[in-house]
């Protein structure tokens, strides 16, 4: 017996875990520094870890309390009604219950290139058909409703990235506004902003306001540091609030998750230093390193080295684990998550001396 046709979907490749890298290298963890997989440098927030801990002993129930909970306090934050946000396992869940609610077999999606490999995933799962819109390199990764719109024909949704992974390139509110316009009433425009804690850009929940054909991604697993857990969230508009219930797989959200989530939203202070040391590392590195790069808005730098893949083997070997960006189609570059002032600053030495 063997499973259905899988040779279309490209596997997600994440960043190598430190303790897998510290193994192959015959060196302690402690001694290595992972920069690879926008991870918050700091960890979780203190009072999420002691809301996972006062939470374990209650695991053996179902969490249909605690996704209310969480599920109320998201709504306040975002001055949205209850039943307009989506609890999910992560951001990748959003995605999943989303092309579970609008994709039936033969619709058509259009996501960005490069991206993220899950998004072309979760739709072909569904048995919808991919097409892709550029983020050219040409023009610095610039994000421009054009570019989305001359590639349009009438694609049930649409995946827009802001701040973008892995070039860092940010989309305004008024240019996701445009494409929404500009297509069918019956096109979602996804709007992905799983890094959107690290921007002063304005976030595209307003527009939830007067359109009924746009929806928000978000997730805990950047600026929170809960990415262990899972956690992530869309917001949706009201009037077709109610379709979670048919496609959400039941308590799909661990109780621990939402008990850490909703400490988490209330941690302001390290979503402060998180976004502030992240602020800085960004541009230490675009005056420290001496390769190109280009402005971000995300907790992470894209830098252009030659042969991304050498690169990233001769730092990993140094200690120093940084994403290679082949998996985009982007192989001459790297891209490095920000991290403490210590680790960055180390990053940025031992980068700089393997391109040397």
């Amino acid at each position: 017996m063997e499973p259905r046709d899988l040779s279309v979907h490209t596997p997600y490749r994440a960043g190598r875990g430190i303790e897998e890298v510290a193994r192959e290298l015959g060196k302690e963890p402690d001694d290595l520094v992972k920069l690879s997989s926008n991870e918050n440098p700091f960890g979780p927030s203190p009072a999420a870890v002691e809301a996972i801990r006062e939470a374990a002993p209650t695991v053996h129930t179902y969490p249909k309390a605690e996704h209310t909970d969480l599920s109320a306090a998201l709504a306040e934050k975002w001055d949205v009604a209850l039943e307009q946000v989506w609890l999910s396992p992560g951001g990748d869940g959003v995605l999943d219950y989303l092309a579970r609610a609008f994709l039936d077999p033969g619709d058509g999606v259009l996501v960005p290139d490069p991206g993220f490999a899950y998004y072309p995933m979760s739709a072909r799962y569904r048995d919808a058909e991919v097409d892709s819109y550029p983020i050219p390199r040409e023009e610095d990764f610039a994000q421009r409703p054009e570019h989305v719109l001359e590639r349009y024909d009438d694609h049930r949704i649409i995946y827009l990235t802001t701040p973008h992974n892995p070039t860092g390139s940010e989309m305004a509110r008024d240019d996701i506004r445009t494409i929404a316009e500009e297509t069918d009433d019956e096109t979602l425009v996804l709007v992905d902003e799983a890094y959107g804690e690290f921007t002063d850009a304005p976030n595209a929940c307003p527009l939830l306001d007067d359109r009924e054909d746009i929806a928000i991604l978000r997730t805990f697993s950047k600026a929170y540091g809960l990415a262990g857990l899972r956690l992530g969230y869309a917001l949706v508009p009201e009037e077709w609030a109610d379709a979670y219930e048919r496609v959400n797989t039941p308590f799909a959200v661990n109780s621990l998750a939402c008990q850490a989530g909703m400490a988490a939203l209330e941690d302001d202070d390290h979503v402060e230093k998180t976004v502030e040391t992240t602020r800085w590392a960004r541009e230490y590195m675009h005056d420290e390193l001496d390769a190109r790069t280009w402005e971000s808005g995300g907790n992470f730098v894209l830098a252009e080295v030659g042969d991304g893949a050498a690169v990233s083997d001769a730092t990993q070997r140094e200690g120093v684990i940084i994403r290679d960006c082949s998996s985009f189609g982007l192989e001459d570059c790297v891209r490095i998550t920000c991290g403490t002032e210590t680790e960055t600053e180390r990053a940025v030495a031992v980068l700089n001396e393997v391109l040397s």
